[in-house]
């Protein structure tokens, strides 16, 4: 049987976090929403989204009154989410508040999620290709510093599964924004194809994460798509997955030793 999610690896080492990524599966969801489709702004019968997103968060002992989400807009405002709730206009969210789920909607885009070890501070991003060109992740980077006192040396990311370089075809229009670093040209298809996981993962290590605490997913919504949503390959016509990270109540983060303690 499929899993409804993976848990990224890197952050395996914590006990006190719970940082995930969903699938397609697991769902009741018909198609093209098939199955676990856990976003409210598809075209998909609300009641199954709800009972989708009842599963998905039972299944991670997660109760839905404490997630927090926003409206995204493939933007670059960062919201300080203190408290649960869904906002509107929001591509990254950050808290300190243990207990509080902060989670991005994925279907192509690329998530991130952050945790700062000695604040116990933690983020989830969404970078579609404007908010890779804005920065986004390292404007959260450098406002989790500003809010929580977040350095590099604590920090642990994850970049999430999104649309592949092989995939995320664009026009000169798009691909101009970007450095030569994270996109080729094809001169058969006179088309350009950029690097989004390549270009988020830039901005952590330009923040000065190590890169022993970084991880890349190895997937992708469109290589992968029998696993995962892709809104460019189903032509809009798809759900959305969700990528999200917790720092759990019942654990005491030690600054002195950044040990955990139950």
């Amino acid at each position: 049987m499929f899993s409804p999610y993976r848990l990224p690896g890197l952050f395996t080492q914590f006990p006190n976090l719970i940082a995930v990524e969903s699938t397609r599966h697991g769902g009741v969801s018909p198609a093209p929403f098939n199955t676990l489709n856990l976003g409210l702004s598809t075209g998909d019968v609300r009641k199954n989204i709800l009972e989708n997103r009842r599963r998905f968060f039972t299944g991670l002992g997660i109760d839905p009154a404490q997630v927090a989400t926003s409206h995204q807009v493939h933007g670059e405002q960062i919201l300080y989410a203190d408290t649960p709730g869904h906002r509107q206009g929001y591509d990254a969210l950050i808290t300190n508040q243990p207990g509080v789920f902060v989670a991005v909607s994925i279907a192509d885009c690329t998530p991130i999620l952050v945790y700062d070890s000695k604040n116990g501070a933690v983020a989830a991003i969404h970078a579609g290709w404007r908010g890779t060109v804005a920065g986004i992740v390292s404007k959260t980077l450098h406002d989790m510093a500003a809010r929580f006192g977040t350095q590099a040396a604590d920090c642990y990311a994850y970049v999430g599964t999104c649309i592949d370089e092989c995939a995320f075809e664009v026009g000169a229009d798009v691909a101009e924004h970007f450095t030569d670093a994270f996109k080729r040209f094809d001169p058969k298809k006179q088309k350009f194809f950029v690097d989004l996981k390549a270009a988020n993962h830039a901005q952590l290590r330009a923040f000065g994460i190590p890169d022993s605490q970084l991880e890349i997913s190895p997937f992708s919504t469109v290589g992968h798509n029998a696993d995962y949503f892709s809104h460019r390959l189903e032509r809009g016509q798809t759900g959305r997955m969700m990528a999200g990270i917790i720092r759990i109540r019942n654990y005491e983060i030690e600054d002195s030793t950044k040990s955990i303690t139950n």
